[in-house]
């Protein structure tokens, strides 16, 4: 269940992708306005969640998650009759605003639900779910837009809202008791997280990780298809094979962190993934061709695979009690940074060395706070998840 919350914000970007040109010609709309439609979502996306997750801190899960629910189903409505791209945007936006419920409050439950290294394969989990929805989605879309078009599309996102909306109501009971609730407002609530140095690395690096992923999947079409002149089909089965790896990688952590604890997890695959990026990035200086690009993708995408779940554990490992506010901090660095990295990656044009820079600049970044930050302080006991089997403070 919290797998899908997790994610059914995110695919009402990846179900409409294919019927983007229709929905433009329908809309007598240009292609920049068409794609802003999945940026202004992503925004809503991102800033929803300043929002729904300190009103959770406050509230409890339910009620916040059930509203988020609730008005995305109906959105989704709004979408669907959308009579001008100008009442298209605008809710878009809101159905972005509503969905992040989803997003933040998955992982805030989680929090509530488990610590520590329970925490963190709980976690992986919920990555693995994550990382199946990019290959799923946009097949199933391109088959309902041949059969319902871009509008249909909405109507069925509205109709996995009212089921969403029908299991949350009846299966996910509340996590959060009333003794453990935050009375305080949420800046208060932000200002103490912000406060927290520990924190504010594990936020700076989700940053940093968030760029690379963002810009992959903001240039990995132009890349395979412009760059090394893929067909759509091969496209595919590469994204679908970059996903799996992700999976991979999320699994592989969730049976390795018991042993080797999350911290240096999450060093180790932050490092490999720098090192994955530099390698790519010397292949596409060297001209060394396409599959010495693919296979350092493919193993970064292994890697990143490995460190979300430890990033986010750490991070919320000293501050159960306002979870949602930390959750939201979390995921609106991830999300919020992807609107600025797409458009700066393709000044100069979305190509193969763009990419690897790019990505190779922003792990390598997450990697240098990682060693220089964060793991000095486990050596002394100052982080509340430690290098070996683990538990939070």
């Amino acid at each position: 269940m919290l797998g899908l919350l997790e994610v059914f914000g995110p695919i009402s970007m990846d179900l409409y992708l294919p019927a983007l040109p229709r929905l433009a010609e329908d809309l007598r709309a240009g292609q920049s306005l068409a794609q802003a439609t999945m940026s202004v979502c992503m925004l809503g996306l991102a800033f929803g969640q300043l929002v729904v997750g300190p009103l959770s801190d406050r509230l409890g899960r339910r009620r916040p998650l059930l509203a988020g629910i609730g008005l995305f189903t109906v959105l989704s409505v709004v979408c669907a009759v959308a009579p001008s791209i100008e009442v298209l945007l605008a809710a878009r936006f809101l159905q972005g605003l509503c969905g992040s419920a989803g997003i933040v409050l998955s992982l805030a439950v989680a929090r509530d639900l488990a610590e520590g290294v329970e925490l963190v394969r709980l976690l992986a989990l919920l990555t693995t779910v994550g990382a199946l929805a990019p290959i799923v989605a946009p097949v199933v879309g391109g088959q309902l837009a041949a059969i319902v078009g871009w509008r249909g599309i909405f109507g069925v996102l509205a109709g996995v809202g009212a089921v969403l909306l029908l299991v949350a109501a009846t299966a996910l009971p509340e996590s959060l008791p009333p003794e453990a609730r935050r009375p305080g407002r949420g800046g208060r609530e932000f200002r103490v997280l912000l406060k927290d140095r520990l924190f504010l690395r594990f936020l700076l690096v989700s940053t940093c990780s968030g760029a690379a992923f963002f810009t992959y999947l903001a240039s990995i079409s132009f890349v395979l298809q412009d760059g090394f002149s893929l067909s759509p089909q091969l496209f595919s089965v590469c994204f679908a094979a970059n996903a799996v790896m992700a999976v991979l990688g999320a699994q592989v952590n969730r049976a390795a962190v018991r042993r080797a604890g999350p911290i240096r997890m999450y060093v180790l695959g932050t490092t490999f993934a720098a090192i994955a990026a530099a390698t790519m990035l010397v292949s596409v200086l060297l001209g060394a061709g396409l599959i010495t690009v693919l296979i350092p993708l493919a193993l970064l995408m292994f890697a990143g695979g490995t460190t979300q779940a430890n990033g986010n554990a750490l991070a919320l490992a000293d501050h159960g009690r306002r979870a949602g506010t930390a959750a939201a901090l979390l995921g609106t660095s991830s999300f919020a940074i992807g609107p600025i990295v797409a458009p700066l990656v393709s000044l100069g044009g979305t190509t193969p060395l763009s990419m690897s820079l790019t990505m190779t600049v922003a792990y390598g970044s997450a990697t240098v706070l990682l060693w220089l930050t964060v793991l000095p302080l486990s050596r002394f006991g100052q982080i509340g998840v430690t290098l070996g089997n683990s538990e939070s403070r």
